[in-house]
């Protein structure tokens, strides 16, 4: 039953909740402008005064130069701010890092405060220190010291030489504080250097007397002056919410400039263009920063730099052949302004052949100054740093990247039984189905509604037998109800978030009342793991997985549809410190959950599915863009969404298919599966109250056509797994923008409808307007590239050109001198393509050589770490193709005994078939190549057709059972 608040209550806020998720158009009244955020709107003003004052402002952040320490790779200082004459300034602890990769790592805190100094208000249970724990979530690695770094300081700068043969170099002013960093002695990044730093210190609250009328406060004027408005300070409403702040104002914000840089790229999620806009001046513009507070933010609006339901303060500045990146390292809701000021060398040119420079400003609403800066030189550099520090994404289980079915709800487990069916009679391949929240008795996880889902392990025997699995929704909120084992455990073990007053947090979401579990606690994430046994969560087998949504976290009742801030979780932290990486916390949870379920020596990897996260986040699964609608602008809206994700350091990532809220026609519909056949997470979702729209309802010629985009996409699936395992060891992007691939064409560095997958050089377009017959497509200059369904032939000019799309037809090219791996069996599921045989595709350069790579495992457990992969080079020259290991295990006399195990089970997997496109005329009349592979006794003799091309495509050869053992070293000579 519910509280005593009781349905009277209840039912009313769930019934406006749900007329409020159906209608089409995001609820701004509901979420706060920067002008309704305190510290966003007293940032902004400080920004004001400084800009006002021009060159009369001096910045109050001094480095106190008798404190300074230099040691092996660190530096350490006192930074005194200044709050006037006749007041004592306040210290604050300063500390940069240099580190191996070549990243320096800035963090400002307050000093630390004596326990009582500041009182907090109201028996707040609050800590009286900054939040200091971020870097404990986000950084996994890559902070070993640069101690060959070398430092010179006088009383003016210290100057460091640091990174890879000492390209970089760090000059940190002192008075005032400011420090530019330089690569091959150029500026490429400038902190603080219009001095926007504004650390909010912490104090005690003084109640003013009340001004009698016809008296002035010069303390007041002396207030508004400095840019400071204290209304907000102690004391927050928004939306009914009060928001207590008990420590007061404590935000802190920074400048950073990009000199010569005209494009910004990451910061995600928004909806929002690739390359980021401004938000302060310019015909573009939004009116409002970026924001990054995650929620939950349902039919969120195109090209908005509203906040979404995940943050990674991670951003790149671009310019010809260099990319730099800064990474802003706070948990708490932060918001961007992005300005590009035109800057000319010549004043009287008028800004005409002048350089662009673009300046944001950061600032969060508590926590540390913590920064890290990437200077580069590439943006390959920029992501591997990154992800150096904050982890490379899951290699996820070959399921995982294949196709997901899902909806708001499939209704009874003979309801999943009969799309099971239907799908295979249609012969259209899928991997996973799922369920929304509907499977559980009355909204309770780790429960089956016993009427609808009677049956579950049958159910998912069913699925097993075609080697598909099932994902189930688990969402943070847990049902507020007597004898229900898994709230009443929570509420007896305080395994859930409390609120200001230290008592366990109500509030409502899906299940109605409900409380919040604490993944902060590490007892709780124990009891979490509990939970998910076969024992507990019955009705589960190995191949059910999960997906963790709602965790922003989501709360119907609550201020901006999230928890409020004030709320305390473990460690007396308040939520406001941790909202952003609240979501991570959770995935984390579920994560080691799964990993639990089977013994160490068995176990699997999990997959999770997340709405909300964080830098760190992509170590433990999926994502996807949340609540999106069937409407053509969603569907365009995707893709730059997803490219931002990738070079963002979470590739996994995908939309939701056929958009989830609406009912797409059949085109839209048709047009989003070919889009999302190249999405890295590929899943068709939809909401409860919109039409089925499964594969196969769609009628011909429309449920043709999404079958051939499936079947790509379990063709590519060697070179998808290839590109994931880069991803997952060196943080390298899945799908790569066209400046990622092509650093020095400047004229495209804002392309963001199209993409390239992973190293295979295959590059994508899809087709997001309605009733289009072509698509123009952006070919560098010089670049060759081959249709990929007809082998017609384009040569780049630096322009677009027009390439067929009709309705049956993907926009997919080859660019010349990359090989890539395939599948060509039609199969139900990826997992009973394991043992099928390899097609390799040699699109042939001008030069008349290719390379390409593939990386094969057993798909699913950790065995690859103990050797058991394949991981071949592919390079063609000189009309000889061969295959080299790429293992790091190269000593194959003594193999460890799962990584010989495996290439013994692999001897069977062959190359049934080689095509090289772009095959010479001095081929044609030839009928075999030569064969010579390793261990063999004698060269073999195989067939090869030469084929010329028609109307403008290339020649092309094919080369039919050639029988090489895929694992192998072997050459083929043409």
């Amino acid at each position: 039953m519910f509280p005593a608040q009781g349905w009277g209550q209840l039912l009313p806020l769930l019934l406006v909740f749900c007329l409020f998720r159906s209608a089409f158009t995001v609820k701004h009244e509901g979420f706060k402008t920067c002008e309704q955020s305190g510290f966003c709107k007293r940032n902004r003003a400080y920004a004001d005064n400084v800009a006002t004052l021009g060159n009369s402002w001096t910045s109050p952040y001094t480095l106190f130069s008798k404190s300074l320490k230099i040691d092996n790779g660190y530096i350490t200082a006192t930074l005194l701010k200044s709050l006037g004459e006749g007041v004592q300034s306040v210290e604050l602890s300063l500390m940069i890092t240099f580190l191996q990769s070549g990243a320096a790592r800035i963090t400002v805190d307050e000093k630390k405060r004596r326990q009582g100094e500041i009182e907090l208000r109201h028996g707040s249970q609050a800590r009286k220190e900054r939040y200091d724990e971020a870097s404990k979530w986000a950084i996994v690695g890559g902070e070993k010291l640069d101690k060959s770094a070398k430092a010179d300081t006088s009383s003016k700068e210290t100057v460091v030489n640091y990174g890879p043969n000492n390209r970089y170099r760090a000059v940190i002013s002192h008075s005032p504080f400011s420090i530019d960093f330089f690569r091959d002695d150029q500026l490429h990044v400038k902190l603080n250097g219009k001095g926007l730093m504004n650390m909010e210190q912490w104090r005690p609250k003084v109640e003013k007397p009340d001004i009698k009328e016809g008296e002035d406060s010069k303390e007041e004027e002396q207030s508004v002056e400095q840019g400071e408005d204290e209304s907000t300070w102690w004391e927050e409403t928004f939306g009914g919410n009060t928001d207590s702040k008990p420590r007061g104002p404590e935000s802190v914000g920074l400048d950073i400039t990009f000199p010569g840089y005209e494009h910004v790229y990451g910061i995600p999620g928004h909806a929002s263009s690739l390359s980021l806009k401004q938000t302060r001046g310019g015909s573009d513009a939004y009116e409002q920063p970026y924001r990054l507070y995650n929620s939950d933010v349902f039919e969120y609006e195109m090209d908005s730099p509203m906040t979404l339901y995940g943050a990674i303060p991670f951003m790149q500045a671009h310019r010809k052949d260099s990319t730099v990146g800064v990474f802003w390292l706070n948990a708490a809701e932060t918001w961007i302004d992005i300005v590009k000021r035109k800057v000319s060398s010549n004043p009287l040119s008028l800004g005409i052949g002048g350089k662009t420079d673009t300046e944001t400003h950061w600032f969060s609403e508590s926590g540390l100054l913590d920064v890290f800066v990437f200077l580069g030189p590439t943006p390959k550099d920029v992501i591997s740093q990154y992800s150096e520090l904050t982890g490379y994404t899951q290699l996820p289980q070959q399921f995982a990247i294949a196709y997901h079915q899902c909806r708001w709800n499939y209704v009874t487990d003979e309801d999943v039984r009969d799309v099971d069916k239907k799908m295979d009679r249609a012969r259209i391949p899928y991997d996973v189905i799922w369920l929304d929240i509907e499977y559980t008795d009355g909204k309770k996880y780790f429960t089956w509604d016993a009427h609808t889902f009677p049956d579950p392990l049958g159910m998912e025997k069913q699925l097993d037998s075609h080697d598909r699995k099932l994902v189930v929704i688990i969402d943070p909120h847990i049902k507020n109800e007597g004898n229900y084992l898994v709230v009443d455990e929570l509420k007896s073990k305080s395994f859930g978030v409390k609120n200001k007053d230290n008592n366990l947090y109500e509030g409502w979401c899906w299940p109605g009342s409900s409380h919040w579990v604490d993944c902060f606690n590490p007892a709780a994430l124990e009891w979490w793991k509990s939970l998910f046994t076969y024992s507990s969560f019955t009705g589960t087998a190995a191949n059910t997985f999960v997906w963790n949504d709602m965790n922003e976290p989501s709360v119907f009742n609550g201020p901006e549809t999230t928890m409020p801030k004030d709320n305390i979780h473990h460690g007396n932290w308040e939520h406001r410190d941790v909202h952003n990486i609240n979501g991570m916390t959770f995935v984390n949870a579920t994560y080691h959950a799964l990993l639990a379920r089977e013994p160490p020596a068995s176990r699997r990897r999990p997959f999770v599915l997340t709405r909300s996260y964080y830098s760190g986040s992509q170590r433990l699964g999926a994502m996807w863009t949340g609540d999106n609608q069937a409407e053509w602008s969603h569907l365009a809206a995707s893709i730059p969404m997803i490219l931002t994700q990738n070079i963002a350091g979470f590739p996994f990532a995908g939309a939701d298919v056929g958009g989830f809220f609406g009912n797409p026609s059949k085109e839209l519909l048709t047009r989003w599966y070919q889009a999302g056949a190249f999405y890295p997470f590929f899943r068709g979702h939809a909401h409860i109250d919109t039409r089925r729209r499964e594969p196969y309802l769609a009628g011909e010629p429309y449920t043709f056509i999404i079958t051939q985009a499936l079947r790509l996409r379990y063709q590519l699936l060697p070179a998808w797994y290839t590109a994931f395992h880069a991803a997952s060891v060196s943080g390298v992007p899945i799908l790569q923008p066209h400046y990622y691939v092509h650093p020095s064409d400047e004229a495209a560095f804002a392309i963001e409808d199209q993409f390239y997958l992973g190293s295979t050089g295959l590059l994508a377009k899809p087709v997001v307007t309605e009733g289009a017959e072509t698509v123009s497509i952006y070919l560098p200059p010089g670049e060759t590239y081959y249709d990929y369904f007809t082998y017609s032939t384009h040569v780049g000019s630096g322009s677009t050109i027009a390439i067929p799309a009709p309705l049956d037809k993907i926009p997919l090219l080859m660019k010349a001198g990359h090989i890539f791996p395939r599948k060509d069996r039609p199969r139900r599921s990826s997992g009973l393509m394991r043992w099928d045989p390899y097609t390799l595709i040699i699109a042939l350069g001008s030069n008349g050589e290719a390379e390409g790579d593939l990386y094969v495992d057993d798909g699913e457990s950790y065995d690859y770490e103990d050797g058991a992969y394949i991981h071949r080079h592919f390079s063609f020259s000189s009309s000889t193709l061969k295959s080299s290991d790429l293992s790091a295990d190269t000593d194959m006399s003594k193999p460890s005994k799962k990584r010989k195990a495996y290439l013994t089970a692999m001897t069977a997997v062959r190359v049934e078939k080689m095509v090289v496109i772009g095959a010479p005329m001095e081929w044609k009349g030839r009928s075999e190549v030569k064969v010579e592979e390793q261990g063999a006794k004698q060269t073999r003799t195989v067939e090869m057709k030469w084929f010329q091309g028609d109307g403008g495509a290339a020649n092309w050869a094919v080369i039919r059972d050639p029988g090489m053992e895929i694992g192998k070293g072997w050459t083929v000579k043409f």
